[in-house]
């Protein structure tokens, strides 16, 4: 593996404020049988549009034989990952074998989750102080991340009202395991992260509503970031922890949401800004719940992938808190869609997720995608295929 880094974006602020390490904008190649070096040459121009057609082929010198155009790319997503609640509520024989029953519905080229949760020992920060009843602070121990590459992901999403529990040494130590395990990291502030899959260079970027990460609510400032992207690679995925929480905000609606008094930003506007921008696929979170998918200009928007796992720091698992899925998206080189599948899961009584013999997930995202978007909602056929509208 080969890191470049490239010049640095304004420094991201910590919990209190104070400016902490810089971010960067991260370009992890992934050298494997095959592939060799890749350049970062821009193949779309900030302006293009999402909708835009086959880039024309740049003038080469190596021989016409040896030049092979790029196949579609298979990305997999989910919604929050916790694996448990450090010292005392953590899955038995050390969560080895935490995915073994979704393995095979995660596959694909690269497979991305949103890391809900640190993987730090005790950093002796108190998130929660006295407020422990009605406030949540997520860590499992640095080797949890081995959990994460057993199960086949390639990429974690940190962007989310976790990523920060103990600190700016918790979220740190965070992708330090990550990176232990030859796992990619996204979210902070500034922060693009390109992952070269089969010759295609897939840019990934994490937004929040949080001060350390992209923020969400500032439209302006997310397109520039996802138009950035664009120009480093040739697919733009976007993950977005967004929207009013609970088994009563299933549904999307035009406006910002709120949790409490916190603003959590306006699922549908930044949708349709980064698709604009330039983005290929958004992935949602951050409701606890499964919600609509729509398809706009061509581009596919899930707006939560709900809860995929908990451990035994339980999240509430019943009912529609506990139905999730893995979803998996085919897109030609040039950001077409090639087509997709939802695989519904539901979180088990042990924490771990596992496939929904009954699909009520599949049948829920079915159902809220007409009722929210009549229009250009998705449509789910019953073996979880995707198309558009």
């Amino acid at each position: 593996m080969t890191i470049y880094r490239s010049s640095a974006p304004p420094p991201r602020r910590g919990l209190a404020g104070r400016p902490i390490l810089t971010a960067t904008i991260v370009v992890a190649v992934l050298v494997s049988a095959g592939l060799g070096s890749v350049a970062l040459a821009n193949r779309r121009g900030p302006d293009a549009p999402a909708s835009r057609p086959p880039a024309a082929s740049a003038p080469s010198s190596a021989p016409a034989a040896s030049a092979s155009p790029a196949k579609a790319v298979s990305l997999s997503a989910t919604g929050d990952i916790i694996m448990g609640q450090a010292p005392g509520k953590l899955p038995a024989d050390d969560g080895r074998g935490f995915f073994d029953k979704v393995e095979k519905v995660l596959a694909a080229d690269l497979v991305m989750g949103n890391l809900e949760q640190t993987l730090t020992d005790d950093t002796g920060f108190r998130k929660c102080g006295a407020d422990s009843d009605r406030c949540f602070a997520f860590r499992t121990p640095p080797s949890y991340a081995a959990h994460l590459k057993a199960a086949g992901f390639g990429l974690l999403n940190q962007a989310n009202n976790h990523g920060g529990d103990y600190g700016d040494a918790g979220f740190d130590n965070t992708r330090k395991a990550l990176e232990a395990h030859d796992l990619r990291h996204t979210g902070a502030e500034g922060e693009i992260t390109v992952v070269p899959v089969g010759g295609v260079r897939v840019a990934v970027v994490g937004f929040a509503p949080y001060e350390r990460f992209n923020d969400l609510r500032n439209l302006e400032q997310a397109r520039d970031v996802v138009r950035r992207a664009g120009e480093q690679g040739d697919l733009v995925v976007v993950q977005v922890h967004m929207g009013a929480e609970g088994a009563d905000h299933t549904h999307v609606r035009p406006g910002d949401e709120f949790l409490g008094s916190e603003n959590r930003g306006d699922p549908i506007a930044f949708g349709h800004a980064v698709v604009d921008a330039g983005a290929d696929l958004v992935v949602g979170h951050g409701p606890h719940v499964l919600r609509a998918m729509e398809f706009y200009k061509g581009r596919l928007i899930a707006y939560s992938l709900g809860n995929f796992s908990s451990g035994p720091a339980q999240l509430r698992s019943g009912g529609v808190l506990g139905r999730s899925g893995v979803l998996t998206v085919s897109l030609e080189p040039d950001g077409r869609w090639a087509g997709g599948t939802f695989h519904s899961t539901v979180i088990g009584s042990d924490g771990r997720p596992e496939p929904d013999p009954d699909g009520k997930g599949r049948a829920a995202v079915a159902r809220l995608s007409a009722a929210d978007f009549p229009d250009s909602g998705a449509q789910l056929a019953p073996d979880g295929a995707i198309t558009p509208p």
